[in-house]
């Protein structure tokens, strides 16, 4: 499509989409979803998009359960812990969205983890898969881990899992401050 005044092209970042994701607590671990790539491994808490017309709630709820096999009726908790603003350019034909994540935190008893998927399957826009593999990780340790959206600092200075967050504004995720691979 061509720009001219009356249908310019959309510009990076001027669409806003929103992402529900939850750190899925089972004592001092917590679900992390590892993604390996030819030239990079990150984690994601498990969650993705909130669908149009969908409320947080119903697409929390949904995405634990395609990634996780998690019913939240089952876990305890469910409070928003962070807000992440994520304004990063990445690759591909159309221009980023900003992307406004929100982390919940829910508590699963070791039975109900014991009950739970150990990978996940994310379609991609070509029709393929990628794997997930579901890892319960001391959330004491992930500072240092390649997590997206960058909670890890934030999660490890966590006293316990069931800390109050004073704050739920994480620092915004730019170009100036993250490199997308």
């Amino acid at each position: 499509m061509t720009s001219t005044p009356e249908t310019p092209a959309t510009a990076p970042f001027s669409r806003i989409k929103i992402r529900v994701g939850a750190l899925v607590f089972c004592g001092d671990d917590v679900a992390l979803i590892r993604r390996t790539r030819p030239h990079s491994t990150h984690y994601t808490p498990p969650g993705g998009n909130v669908e149009h017309g969908e409320d947080l709630h119903q697409a929390l709820a949904r995405e634990l359960a395609e990634e996780l096999d998690l019913d939240i009726d089952q876990a305890e908790g469910g409070d928003l812990m962070w807000v992440v603003d994520q304004r990063v350019t990445r690759p591909g034909p159309t221009p980023p969205p900003r992307k406004l994540h929100l982390i919940y935190r829910l508590h699963i008893t070791p039975e109900l983890r014991a009950t739970l998927a150990e990978t996940e399957q994310d379609e991609q826009p070509d029709g393929s898969h990628e794997t997930g593999i579901i890892e319960w990780i001391d959330y004491r340790e992930t500072a240092e881990l390649p997590i997206f959206p960058p909670i890890g600092p934030a999660l490890t200075s966590l006293p316990d899992p069931r800390a109050a967050v004073t704050d739920a504004a994480l620092p915004a995720v730019t170009d100036e401050n993250y490199t997308w691979r």
